[in-house]
């Protein structure tokens, strides 16, 4: 069974979202960990997700006090990331050729 992480919006007095993670496993005992941008939680993600075998889930959620806005960035952001990583695996070398084959790095 996977582990749920909690992603939640919150928004600061300054009025910029940022997304804190919530380990179930370690909610009483661990810091929250606050991201400020999608890179950020794209990449504590990873790390947690290697904690548990690359088995987990995410929930989102939001604050009361995080605007429509502030989630539809959020989204767009997650939406870009991922067409980001998606492309940049499409670019990628899929494998070397088998002996006397022609490879070149861009395909």
């Amino acid at each position: 069974m996977s582990v749920v992480i909690q992603s939640i919006i919150k928004t600061n007095p300054m009025g910029r979202w940022y997304i804190e993670l919530i380990d179930p496993n370690e909610e009483d005992t661990a810091e929250r960990v606050v991201c400020l941008d999608i890179y950020e939680y794209a990449q504590k993600i990873e790390v947690i997700a290697q904690e548990y075998g690359n088995d987990i889930e995410v929930a989102w959620e939001s604050e009361e006090d995080v605007t429509p806005i502030q989630i539809n960035e959020v989204r767009q952001q997650i939406m870009a990331y991922d067409a980001e990583q998606e492309a940049k695996a499409n670019d990628a070398p899929q494998g070397m050729p088998e002996a006397g084959g022609e490879w070149t790095p861009n395909g």
